[in-house]
């Protein structure tokens, strides 16, 4: 999948927007939704960067809307659905555990069940989902990729599958093993099954609508991760991942109304703030854009995809100066990160005085992704900009 990030563990799945564009635009975050680019950046002004909390002052920020939620729902596919009350208690047990990150503690409780209950499947569906975690530290989509712990891990739940075709969990374990290999077309039947057996288990939705995505399936996994927040709609990151999904499907005002939602329940959410400033500023709404982008740095200073899209917000109001402040600060928190590189040189490029320093920020990004289409379109387009400009002064002469 090459629009999102997806994050998947004892918690929800996450979708972690990721934004950019191709041509002497800008970028926000390192990926490319596709939509419409913005209005290319204006005449700018360059006045001293005030403090962030004085960009935008408190004044314009909208009130807030009344809306209350109920608390979230467990944030794990529960194992304790066999119908077997005693097995079913310990069953609970693990899983309090596992939903705490206490995979030892939880194996050990599985292991017990396993011991009592040697013919039935959930037990062995729990020990193992632990070792998932365990040989996953990081939990993005794919991010087991090539691990073949993990897939002999996914060969055990297979066989747990097969064993009780009617338990709902160990299908749910299977698809989302899979989507941490990065199988997600792979990963749809045993997830749609799941949610067919546990059509009310939100997690399920959430795991089948990532799944679906991954796939190029963007309009069934709107429809997943929908039902996902239609059940669990107290959850922030549900209704972030169904925002993400709507916004790459071109949907802005939809997606905005799910940040808002997702920034309401969770305000102190960096993550939800930037993703809200994003899709505000798609609507060329800069005050709320501003707003959001600056809440979003002041939760988390130390992110740099965070400055590079206030850059981004910035450049896009004609601040180029402060622009360019923004991105090398992400820069220097995160050297990395192609998208600031882009940014910046996007900005620099519109100064001839500063058209060579564009043009090595944008091998910097080349070098940190050959393949990036953005960097070969700016690249690009920043020689046709020169050779004009160069035959317009050889024409002057003449």
């Amino acid at each position: 999948m090459s629009c999102a990030r997806v994050v998947l563990g004892p918690g929800p799945l996450v979708l972690l927007l990721a934004l950019g564009l191709a041509s002497l635009g800008a970028a926000c975050d390192p990926q490319e939704p596709a939509r419409p680019p913005p209005p290319p950046p204006v005449a700018y002004e360059d006045p001293p960067r005030p403090p962030v909390a004085e960009i935008v002052a408190d004044a314009a920020a909208p009130k807030p809307v009344e809306t209350t939620y109920p608390a979230p729902k467990p944030t794990i596919v529960p194992l304790a659905s066999t119908g077997d009350a005693a097995l079913d208690a310990k069953l609970r047990e693990g899983d309090a555990a596992y939903a705490k990150d206490d995979f030892a503690g939880a194996q050990k409780i599985y292991l017990d069940a396993a011991k009592a209950f040697p013919k039935r499947a959930a037990p062995i569906v729990g020990h193992v989902r632990c070792d998932v975690a365990k040989l996953t530290p990081s939990l993005d989509y794919a991010a087991a990729k090539g691990n073949t712990k993990v897939r002999t891990a996914l060969q055990t739940l297979e066989r747990m599958a097969k064993m009780e075709p009617e338990y709902a969990p160990a299908h749910a374990e299977v698809g989302r093993t899979q989507l941490l290999l990065g199988d997600a077309p792979l990963a749809i039947e045993p997830l749609r099954k799941a949610a067919r057996l546990l059509p009310a288990e939100p997690e399920v939705r959430s795991a089948l609508g990532v799944a679906l995505l991954a796939s190029g399936k963007g309009e069934e996994a709107v429809a997943e991760l929908a039902k996902a927040v239609e059940l669990d709609p107290g959850s922030a990151p549900r209704h972030g991942n169904l925002g993400t999904v709507l916004f790459m499907r071109g949907r802005v005002e939809d997606a905005v109304k799910e940040y808002e939602a997702e920034a309401r329940i969770d305000p102190n959410d960096a993550r939800a703030r930037s993703d809200l400033g994003t899709a505000l500023l798609a609507k060329n709404d800069f005050v709320g854009a501003m707003r959001e982008l600056e809440k979003a740095v002041a939760l988390d200073p130390s992110r740099a995809t965070f400055r590079s899209n206030l850059g981004y917000a910035l450049q896009l109001q004609g601040k180029r100066d402060q622009a360019v402040a923004s991105y090398r600060e992400a820069i220097r928190l995160d050297d990395k990160l192609a998208s600031a590189w882009i940014n910046l040189a996007t900005a620099l490029a519109k100064d001839p005085k500063t058209r060579a320093e564009a043009r090595a920020a944008l091998e910097k990004a080349r070098a940190l992704d050959p393949q990036d289409p953005r960097v070969v379109a700016n690249l690009e387009e920043l020689d046709a900009l020169e050779k004009s400009e160069k035959a317009g002064k050889t024409e002057k002469k003449k």
